[in-house]
């Protein structure tokens, strides 16, 4: 079904969820128009501060979110959130039920949240977040919140898809090195460790402060990583962690890491795409259908050629 682009755009940019929605469905999809779209939202690239979170299951992302939502509200920012879920591995369906932790935002008009299903794509997020937070920008969302799935850790993707990463742990998850070590301790520019109120959290922030002391290569004047001690669920902390993400968003502009950050994040979202085109056009070599790159890898399976020689001739 073709659909007007221009007139969907004016409405987005008037605020009606209908419209937002509708246009974060079309890039989800991969619609006949996803060029069409993408062009007329690239007038509206950068405006928005793009936050991600993520962390373990369990340590309270959603409610965090949930959060900082409403912090952001009391500051006068309209709010934009891209919630991932997971997938299942058996019907492909998700719950998506970081709605059901965010009714609190659900009647205001300066609020859009948007779950989204990964869909098998690895990394913590949505094959689709970085056209879904360009639909969020042209609405005018001042502030983008980009929720995770639970993470492990090496789902390490929301570090090239924000502006500014927090990493959640919680006490009594297992030990916080355990938690905290691997890529996941190295993309973290705020770290929150909610559920301050539980056993466990004074222990917890000093084990992260240790591990993080112990990886520095630090110059004078880089950016250290705040820990902030929340309570999500009673909103307690939360102004701090607002704080600290202000303060990374005015060091990363200062120093010039913000402009550097949004080059690095276009150019993974330009060669994600050009891998897209190339994986369509050359085919699979699980098709059913002939294929060139089936046709080389028959090749290559039969001694007849070298892989590197059937790469070079499949991108000539």
């Amino acid at each position: 079904m073709t659909i007007d682009v221009a007139t969907l755009l004016g409405r987005a940019r008037e605020g009606d969820p209908r419209a937002v929605a509708r246009l974060i469905s079309q890039v989800e999809n991969g619609a006949p128009q996803l060029r069409e779209i993408l062009a007329a939202l690239s007038a509206y690239a950068g405006s928005a501060y793009l936050v991600g979170l993520t962390g373990s299951p369990g340590v309270g992302k959603s409610t965090t979110t949930n959060a900082l939502v409403a912090e952001y509200r009391a500051r006068g920012k309209r709010v934009g959130v891209l919630a991932v879920d997971p997938s299942s591995p058996f019907s492909g369906g998700a719950l998506l039920g970081d709605r059901v932790r965010m009714q609190d935002h659900a009647t205001d008009p300066e609020v859009f949240i948007r779950s989204m299903a990964s869909r098998g794509h690895l990394g913590g997020l949505a094959a689709a977040t970085p056209q879904a937070a360009r639909v969020l920008e042209a609405a005018g969302c001042e502030v983008i919140l980009i929720e995770t799935v639970g993470v492990g850790q090496s789902e390490v993707e929301i570090a090239s898809a924000a502006d500014t990463s927090v990493v959640l742990l919680a006490p009594g998850m297992g030990d916080g090195i355990q938690a905290a070590k691997a890529g996941i301790l190295e993309i973290g520019d705020v770290y929150v460790v909610n559920k301050a109120d539980r056993d466990g959290a004074d222990a917890t922030a000093r084990e992260l402060n240790h591990m993080l002391a112990l990886g520095e290569r630090r110059n004078p004047g880089d950016w250290r990583q705040p820990i902030v001690k929340t309570v999500a669920a009673r909103n307690e902390g939360v102004v701090e962690v607002v704080e600290a993400l202000e303060k990374h968003r005015a060091y990363l502009a200062e120093t010039g890491g913000l402009q550097a950050r949004r080059v690095a994040r276009a150019a993974a979202e330009v060669e994600a795409i050009a891998l897209g085109v190339l994986r369509t056009r050359y085919g699979s070599v699980h098709s059913e259908n002939d294929s060139p790159l089936r046709r080389l890898a028959e090749r290559v399976a039969a001694g007849e050629l070298d892989p590197f020689t059937a790469a070079d001739e499949l991108l000539a």
